[in-house]
């Protein structure tokens, strides 16, 4: 295949997770209770053949930074691949100036020292498998000069919120991009995973950098899309875009579901994650656990029903946890009942016998918080 450097992007100021995104960035979020979000970007270009990937990293650097480390566990190429960390400064003041466009032209001096003639961007907040070596030879193939990713869903209205969507004409041409505002059922959500020439995306940059300070990429592409060619392909599988805490908590839970599971892991895709060394789980008498995804190194003696625990966990006696996803080293404690709640790392429900959120409106314990 031709070859091309992989660009894993931040997301912008219109995305927040209220909560969690406080004390890291969405791609360093714990999935599943295994992965971190930003796995899958990587996996997807390590598994097409990517070996030359840069991350971009807005804020609160230090965990995915620990992370991503040198990237081996992600299978790049020993001897020709890298895995390269970009930092954004630009800003940091200002913050509705600190986007994509002023970290690519911060950054841009590493950018065209790649000897790469195209450039794969996708997001690091959103979930998703994609053979990046076929969407490229596509690109390559139709001779368009921009070929951007989209899922087509018809649950607008209720999901998606703050996405783009791409307007396509009856060629698959993409007219424009918009807001997803949630006011139509059927759209085509744009997975801001974009195939374009190196020397392209360098006049783009530069082009957005000059016209305005607040310019991301997706603003100037729009406007590209009146003198360019820029074309859509669709996508198939499963699908999840990380861009509020809802959809945070819906992505995980919807994964228990084991066919549902299966149209985003395959034995030959592997997702790559950093490894821990921890002994397997222990189930003690009289614990329960149904429709759950359970990590290593956790002691369970209470009850689990469709949840998601993180590893190094302890569920003691007694205790119901229902509906939740449980980051890594958290502890509840006996008899505490918790439903339809997102516990962050290190907290610890103790003192609390009951901690019940509504479905659609999950609760969230904060990070090293004792209730």
């Amino acid at each position: 295949m031709a070859k091309a450097l992989g660009i894993v992007n931040f997301s912008g100021n219109h995305i927040w997770v209220e909560g969690m995104q406080a004390y890291r960035p969405i791609g360093a979020f714990s999935f599943l209770g295994r992965y971190r979000v930003i796995d899958f970007p990587i996996s997807n270009m390590s598994n097409s053949g990517i070996d030359q990937i840069q991350v971009y990293i807005r804020r609160k650097p230090r965990s995915l930074a620990e992370h991503l480390g040198t990237g081996r566990h992600y299978n790049i190429n020993s001897k020709r691949g890298r895995l390269h960390i970009m930092f954004s400064e630009t800003g940091l003041e200002h913050d509705i100036y600190n986007n994509d466009i002023a970290a690519f032209q911060e950054n841009m001096e590493c950018i065209r020292n790649v000897n790469c003639d195209y450039v794969v961007i996708a997001p690091s907040y959103m979930i998703y498998s994609q053979d990046f070596s076929e969407l490229l030879q596509t690109h390559i193939d139709s001779e368009a000069d921009i070929t951007l990713l989209y899922h087509s869903t018809d649950d607008a209205k209720e999901h998606f919120l703050n996405c783009n969507t791409v307007n396509l004409n009856k060629q698959k041409g993409v007219l424009s991009l918009e807001m997803n505002r949630g006011t139509a059922k059927n759209r085509h959500i744009f997975m801001d995973t974009y195939v374009m020439s190196k020397e392209l995306f360098i006049d783009l940059v530069s082009k957005a950098h000059k016209t305005s300070s607040m310019y991301s990429l997706a603003d100037i592409v729009n406007v590209a899309c009146e003198e360019l060619d820029v074309r859509g392909v669709s996508h198939r599988g499963y699908f999840a875009s990380i861009t509020d805490f809802k959809s945070y908590y819906d992505a995980n839970i919807s994964l228990i579901d084991f066919k549902m599971a299966l149209s985003l892991f395959e034995d030959e895709w592997p997702i790559y994650t950093r490894t821990n060394d921890s002994c397997p789980t222990q189930y003690f008498e009289g614990s329960n656990v149904k429709n759950s995804i359970v990590s290593n190194g956790c002691l369970i003696e209470g009850t689990i029903e469709n949840s998601v625990i993180g590893r190094g966990c302890v569920i003691k006696k007694g205790a119901v946890v229902k509906n939740c996803v449980i980051l890594p080293h958290v502890i509840v404690d006996t008899d505490v009942h918790l439903e339809n709640i997102v516990a962050d790392k290190h907290a610890k429900i103790t003192h609390v016998k009951e901690v019940v959120a509504d479905p659609n409106e999950p609760g969230y314990i904060r990070r090293n918080d004792i209730i």
